[in-house]
């Protein structure tokens, strides 16, 4: 069994806020100040995942770390299978409350489905986008792949449960040379799945088709791989880069799917240089 209490004193130096927004209670995590960078999560994690994000990057930007809807203490979606396009307008709302007209978005696996949501719906609001070890969905499948998939999501979620999933995270999750930190905060996250909230999301990326929304932003896009990642392999990851008009794309040697849990360090200079190009770009 895996100790989280580890994990439990590193989030809690990042207290959980909670906002009223027009789309219903949104949770996030904050620290720092001045232009705004938001850290979307992927479907098995929470805003508290981002710790070391949230450590590193303050100093340069103002951080917020979301739970998506049906995670952490946000309020579900009220469609039981909700498109990418409802987080995004969640999302909007969020920064609508928060006073944030416009923001560098870092997505991880299931969130560059979101930031690329919004992103195509509200260009002018963006940035740029960062997207680590994307999903792009499965709604170009054929149907009974993408059905075949779900199933078996939903069914390891009934079967083990968030606390079972928790200790049984998926090889290439992280790679075998991942911290003690790192799997405890992976794991972390993943024991606190809402199975409801989880639901909606698996039913999302079902659908989901990230390269149709790549085509409507125009702005800069880094999509980074790890060459460890079984999850989000390189070769979609580099597909995904190339959807977008002013995509690059970079693979990080020897890292998995949770790339800014494997390799923080790395991984926040990168975003580190690329919000701060994409601002100095924006205010010129």
């Amino acid at each position: 069994m895996l100790d989280l209490g580890p994990a439990d004193a590193l989030v809690a130096r990042h207290p959980l806020a909670r906002r009223r927004t027009g789309r219903g209670f949104v949770a996030f995590r904050e620290a720092g100040k001045g232009s705004a960078l938001c850290l979307v999560h992927g479907i098995g994690s929470q805003s508290g995942s981002w710790v070391r994000q949230l450590e590193a990057l303050a100093p340069r930007f103002r951080v917020i770390a979301w739970d998506a809807p049906g995670y952490g203490e946000s309020g579900r979606l009220e469609a039981q299978s909700p498109s990418a396009g409802d987080y995004a307008d969640s999302f909007a709302a969020l920064l609508d409350a928060l006073e944030v007209d416009r923001a560098v978005l870092v997505g991880s696996s299931l969130g560059a489905l979101m930031a690329g949501a919004f992103a195509a719906r509200r260009p002018e609001r963006v940035a740029g986008l960062v997207l680590l070890n994307p999903a792009g969905g499965y709604g170009r499948a054929a149907p009974a792949d993408r059905d075949a998939n779900l199933a078996a999501r939903l069914a390891r979620l009934a079967e083990l449960g968030p606390a079972g999933m928790a200790q049984a995270l998926p090889p290439g999750m992280l790679s075998p040379a991942a911290s003690p930190e790192a799997r405890a905060l992976a794991a972390w996250s993943t024991a606190r799945i809402r199975p409801d909230g989880y639901a909606q999301a698996a039913r999302m990326l079902a659908h989901g088709r990230l390269v149709e929304d790549a085509a409507r932003y125009s702005g800069p896009v880094l999509v980074l791989a790890g060459s460890l990642d079984t999850i989000t392999p390189p070769a979609g990851c580099e597909k995904i880069a190339q959807a977008f008009p002013r995509g690059s794309y970079r693979l990080l040697e020897g890292v998995g799917h949770l790339s800014y849990l494997d390799a923080p360090a790395t991984v926040n200079a990168i975003v580190a240089d690329f919000a701060a190009g994409c601002v100095e770009g924006a205010a010129a």
